[in-house]
């Protein structure tokens, strides 16, 4: 989830602002005492546990591993006179694990919504919050009306139990180990909340409301081998945890109205008209957009079927969640996605007037296009039919195949955010990490593989700026940062973009570009994606699959960027020649200052003019904090810089450069 890179980017720069700048000058009057400590960075009890058979020692799903699988077939009618959502879910429940369960716990979102919930609670009295409003009067919910099992084609009473944000089902027989099955049937209402934490919401346009639909039906929550069952609340923060299963989706909404969603539409012929479906039918076959309806057919009655209502009817596969966006407003185009199998889907998009033009969301289907092609080319096969991106009063938000993003985004900032959500499919849609806990194994990986994207896209069109990573340093690892290892919920809410998304997405580069190399990097994080295809890694397997794969322990760089807050300043502190002749070459100390160790680059320039760089593994730090660099040079030494180009999170740059007296 993120509202706009360029905007993020900004927001980052602004803090930069206020830290002091400063300058390049000798080492020497920056000379400060070593807080460094190699035993707390290097010291060998990183893991909590040894691999077992549900997860291997090498980051991979063991031989034993499972999980439990949650099918859902739902019918809902959209009444947009009261925003109400009215629906009946029947999901049917397998239980995988070794463990006998006599109850289920499920999640129940939309109850952050109510005036009670212990998410409206935290709302700050003064300020203000994306994720609420301590002065909302709206109370939403869910409207629970019958909750039963069906067993052997019979339904029966189940006694339940709606605590907050979750739902205790309280099994009249335990559900059998290894085998047990069970439907359940809940019956429900709520109201749309016009901004639901960013996730959910309504957009007020010109021809009508733009209805971005998510967190809508009563969800499994997951049980599995670390934790057993998740019921951490949803408080608005920390986002999902969630099973996988096939979807049936029956939507019935105004026969104006538009509708996509995460799924494959089953019934085009029902809902469209001769025009749009001959279109919509086009576009499965063109790489460049094609208008289903557009501008001007808004207004038009004709472009929809003259009836009162519409039933859509989608199916979705082997996908964790499914969200849906209807609209009477809805400007309609689309294109072909071609995948690198040779399999084809689609990419669309859908906005309302006030977003249209070619500095807008008129690209967004090529957007969308470029983002899943390239990202299916680099790492994983997309795997839903459509990819379809909504203009909403969403900043971003990700769901399987379907995105909402702001309607007012336009040119690099549409595409930042386009590229951004639908980055979403592979973590956490591909790769089903837990949300609520481990936010930066979703928004941190995913905004890892965003800076490739802009280099990928349209020859560059939108590629970022080089970075200074000395300025971001102080910024991203100041006083008022925190350890990335948090749960979102847990955060100061002013952290969030830094912790989740800029540290850990900065942190992979940084993995990839200096200390392993792209090669090894790319095939150890593309086999990660691999082994935990629709399934649930935790951090630990993601650090023992990259250490396996790349073949390199990394305990000193998770401990240090991961799980603690370390800080990096390094130093050149002294220059020295060989018997006092520069002849014999130059003996230059660094130091390593602060409790974070890195790989040291260290470019020198001679008398003559003449540069060169020696390039020093982390390993000199693992026993000292200070260390002598032997330069094969034959003249003196006009000046020595660490990390010239500036890719570590250096704190201080003033202590990186020695210049000649």
């Amino acid at each position: 989830m993120l509202k706009n890179r360029l905007l993020f980017t900004g927001i980052l720069m602004a803090g930069l602002l206020q830290v002091t700048a400063q300058t390049a000058s000798t080492a020497a009057s920056t000379e400060t005492k070593s807080k460094y400590d190699q035993h707390a960075l290097f010291g060998p009890l990183f893991y909590p546990s040894a691999g077992n058979e549900y997860r291997t020692a090498t980051g991979e799903p063991g031989h034993a591993y499972w999980q439990n699988k949650a099918d859902y077939k739902i019918a809902a009618t959209l009444d947009d006179a009261t925003n109400k959502v009215t629906g009946s879910v029947t999901i049917s429940y397998k239980n995988n694990s070794p463990i006998e369960l006599p109850y289920i716990w499920l999640q129940m979102d939309q109850n952050l919504y109510n005036l009670e919930s212990r998410g409206q609670a935290k709302m700050p009295a003064t300020g203000r919050s994306r994720y609420g409003d301590a002065k909302s009067t709206f109370s939403g919910g869910y409207q629970v009306t019958n909750v039963e099992l069906i067993v052997a084609g019979k339904t029966e009473k189940v006694p339940y139990l709606i605590n907050d944000t979750r739902m205790q089902l309280r099994l009249n027989k335990a559900l059998a180990a290894k085998s047990g099955a069970v439907s359940i049937k809940i019956d429900y209402n709520y109201v749309i909340p016009e901004y639901g934490s960013d996730r959910t919401g309504i957009l007020k346009t010109k021809n009508g409301n733009i209805y971005a639909v998510a967190q809508w039906y009563p969800r499994l929550c997951v049980f599995d081998d670390v934790q057993g069952w998740n019921t951490l609340p949803y408080l608005g923060a920390s986002e999902f945890y969630l099973e996988y299963g096939d979807f049936e989706v029956s939507l019935t909404v105004p026969a104006s109205h538009i509708v996509v969603a995460s799924g494959e539409l089953l019934n085009p012929q029902e809902v469209l008209t001769a025009t749009q479906l001959k279109r919509f039918n086009q576009a499965k076959t063109s790489d460049t957009t094609v208008m289903i309806r557009s501008a001007a057919e808004v207004l038009d009655p004709a472009s929809r079927p003259a009836k009162a209502t519409c039933t859509w009817k989608y199916a979705l596969s082997n996908a964790r969640d499914f969200a849906w966006a209807s609209s009477k407003s809805f400007i309609w185009d689309a294109a072909k996605i071609n995948l690198p199998s040779g399999k084809k889907c689609m990419a669309t998009s859908v906005y309302p007037e006030e977003s249209d033009g070619k500095k807008a969301w008129g690209r967004a289907t090529e957007y969308t296009k470029g983002s899943i092609e390239n990202y299916s080319k680099r790492w994983f096969e997309f795997p839903y039919p459509v990819a379809s991106n909504v203009a909403s009063n969403i900043g971003g938000m990700e769901y399987p195949g379907i995105v909402f993003c702001g309607s007012t985004a336009k040119t690099g900032g549409l595409f930042g955010v386009t590229d951004h959500e639908f980055g979403h499919t592979w973590f956490p849609m591909i790769v089903g990490s837990n949300e609520r806990k481990y936010g930066w194994m979703d928004e941190g990986f995913n905004t890892f593989i965003n800076t490739l994207a802009g280099v990928d896209f349209n020859k560059g069109e939108y590629k970022e700026a080089k970075t200074d990573w000395h300025q971001y340093a102080r910024f991203l690892f100041g006083p008022t940062s925190e350890p990335m290892m948090n749960t979102p919920d847990v955060l100061q809410e002013r952290n969030i973009g830094i912790e989740l998304y800029m540290k850990p997405g900065y942190a992979l580069t940084l993995l990839r570009t200096q200390i392993l190399g792209e090669d090894r990097f790319d095939y150890a994080f593309k086999k990660y994606i691999r082994d935990w295809k629709f399934k649930h890694p935790t951090p630990w397997d993601f650090f023992r699959s990259i250490e396996n794969g790349a073949g390199e322990d990394l305990s000193w760089f998770w401990r240090g960027m991961f799980l603690e807050n370390y800080k990096l300043d390094q130093a050149v502190t002294k220059v020295d020649y060989i018997n006092n002749d520069a002849k014999n070459g130059a003996l230059v100390t660094i130091d390593n200052l602060d409790q974070l160790a890195m790989p040291v680059i260290i470019e020198f320039t001679t008398a003559s003019g003449k540069t060169e760089r020696k390039t020093l593994p982390v390993e000199i730090w693992q026993n000292n904090a200070s260390w002598k660099v032997k330069l094969n040079t034959t003249e003196a030494i006009q000046k020595v810089v660490i990390d010239p180009d500036h890719s570590f999170p250096d704190m201080n740059s003033a202590n990186n450069t020695w210049k000649a007296n």
